[in-house]
């Protein structure tokens, strides 16, 4: 069964190297990654950037796989999950992502992102933040979770073109876009799920607010206690332990 993970923002697919080598050592080995357009690959002409779009990315690339697959999301690549899993529930055999307290009745975007949502405020911050040198990016993104070899690869594909598409899509996704489509997901019949609650993630919210969301889409959780956003690079093999249990799990 192929196993597709989708990584979110500012990151290119360097950020599952040491899940994939975990998942690799016990034996999992039909690993895809995607890199939504502009973080780790250029964006096509005319790309809005928008959640929806980038939502019907994903669906296009995974009609490209011949049967159902298991997906792994992270950050906004969990919100693509989120978006896919909504209009396509077949094309996926399960699904595990986090970020699930995005989808809560009560979530408001951490201070980063209403920065990058707000007209001006937003512009400004990005130009500062695609035009930063590359080691001194490196070394923030080291310091906020990543180990200095992920940092210094992802630092290198910041620029303008990611800038742009983090102002879109994160604009596309102002409030109550999220938590409408928490309750979309909730009417809806969904794949085998887990959300993945790193506890000491804050950026989505609380660990609560992650597991009312799993329940109100019938999933199963994957805890990782004092884990923190980039869980795949601070504990990969528990993570691809508790990743492979799930995707054994019945039912």
């Amino acid at each position: 069964m192929i196993k597709v993970f989708v990584h979110g923002n500012p990151e290119t697919s360097a950020i599952w190297q040491p899940l994939g080598a975990e998942l690799n050592a016990r034996g999992v080995a039909d690993i895809v990654l995607l890199s939504p357009p502009g973080f780790g690959t250029p964006s096509p002409d005319g790309w809005s950037a928008t959640q929806s779009e980038y939502a019907e990315w994903l669906i296009s690339e995974i009609e490209r796989f011949e049967s159902p697959v298991d997906i792994v999301g992270h950050d906004w690549g969990a919100g693509h999950v989120y978006g896919a899993i909504a209009r396509r529930p077949d094309l996926f055999r399960t699904w595990a992502a986090d970020c699930g307290g995005l989808l809560h009745r009560d979530y408001v975007w951490h201070d980063a992102a209403q920065a990058w949502q707000t007209a001006g405020v937003g512009e400004e911050a990005i130009g500062m933040f695609t035009h930063m040198d590359k080691a001194d990016l490196a070394g923030v993104l080291e310091s906020l979770g990543m180990t200095g070899d992920i940092a210094h690869e992802v630092a290198t594909h910041v620029n303008p073109d990611m800038g742009r598409c983090i102002l879109h899509l994160y604009r596309s996704a102002v409030q109550p876009a999220m938590r409408d489509l928490g309750a979309v997901l909730a009417t809806k019949s969904l794949p085998r799920g887990a959300v993945i609650i790193p506890t000491a993630d804050t950026y989505p919210g609380t660990p609560d607010m992650a597991r009312e969301v799993a329940h109100s889409l019938k999933a199963m959780t994957i805890e990782l206690a004092d884990r923190g956003h980039w869980w795949m690079i601070e504990d990969p093999a528990t993570a691809a332990q508790r990743l492979i249990d799930f995707w054994n799990t019945e039912g």
